[in-house]
């Protein structure tokens, strides 16, 4: 879930004292105590505004308010004890920078399922094959769907191979393939080569923060990962029919 900004609603007080319930989680939200821990201990006055100040540093450092076309909040930094981290690439040798979670796991996906079946990335020293998070100084256009790269909700293939508006960059087979990687996403990210505006190097999330069909897809390929022949290197035909139906749904 994308962080929201932090008020000081997040604070409780008690008759006796203020108390408070502020831990910094890796997200920078505040989260209140389990219900089996200790009773917090009241803090002095000094102690609350030094808390406070903490989480609204951390706040300004990565957060925007701001959205992504998407619906994610963009961020500041990456790295930096937000929700957005880089992260390996399994069997490419490449890193990416991305949202964790569920959106990491969909997106990396794409990604192996690109390298290994339409063109390999990074091969010979290859300058940028990939790329995930931007600055959000660097968004000209929140409306657009590149935009998302800043909520790290997007990932751009080759950023200077396939720019924005230009058609062609992929053979017929390369484009089959392609659709069927989005299907196994069931529609959660979308290739901008369909868009009204191609951008063929771009694929982004197309579901907001907390919707369900992100977990599940996710769910699947995390399960797949656990299961041997399935998932990323087990290189389906994509010519099946099936496969061709299922891919047409989500083009």
């Amino acid at each position: 879930m994308s962080p929201t900004p932090i008020h000081r609603r997040h604070v409780l007080t008690t008759a006796v004292g203020v108390t408070t319930a502020v831990s910094l989680t890796s997200t920078g939200l505040l989260a209140t105590p389990a219900a089996a821990a200790p009773r917090p201990q009241p803090l002095r006055n000094d102690e609350l505004k030094a808390a406070l100040r903490r989480v609204e540093a951390r706040r300004r450092r990565l957060l925007t308010d701001r959205p992504s076309a998407g619906g994610w909040e963009m961020q500041k930094a990456v790295d930096d004890g937000g929700d957005i981290v880089t992260r390996d690439i399994a069997g490419t040798g490449l890193k990416i920078s991305v949202r964790m979670g569920d959106v990491q796991t969909v997106l990396l996906h794409v990604v192996r399922r690109f390298h290994y079946e339409v063109d390999a990335l990074g091969l010979q020293g290859e300058p940028d094959p990939v790329q995930g998070w931007v600055p959000p100084s660097a968004v000209r256009d929140s409306s657009l769907p590149e935009s998302n790269q800043a909520s790290g909700t997007a990932v751009v293939i080759r950023p200077g191979s396939y720019p924005p508006g230009a058609r062609g960059g992929f053979d017929s087979w390369q484009r089959v393939t392609i659709r069927d990687i989005v299907a196994d996403t069931e529609g959660v990210v979308r290739w901008g080569g369909e868009d009204h505006r191609p951008y063929e190097g771009l694929f982004y999330l197309t579901v907001k923060p907390d919707d369900a069909r992100l977990r599940r897809v996710s769910t699947k390929i995390r399960t797949w990962g656990e299961t041997p022949g399935a998932g990323a290197g087990a290189v389906p035909d994509v010519t099946d029919s099936s496969r061709r139906r299922r891919a047409a749904r989500y083009s």
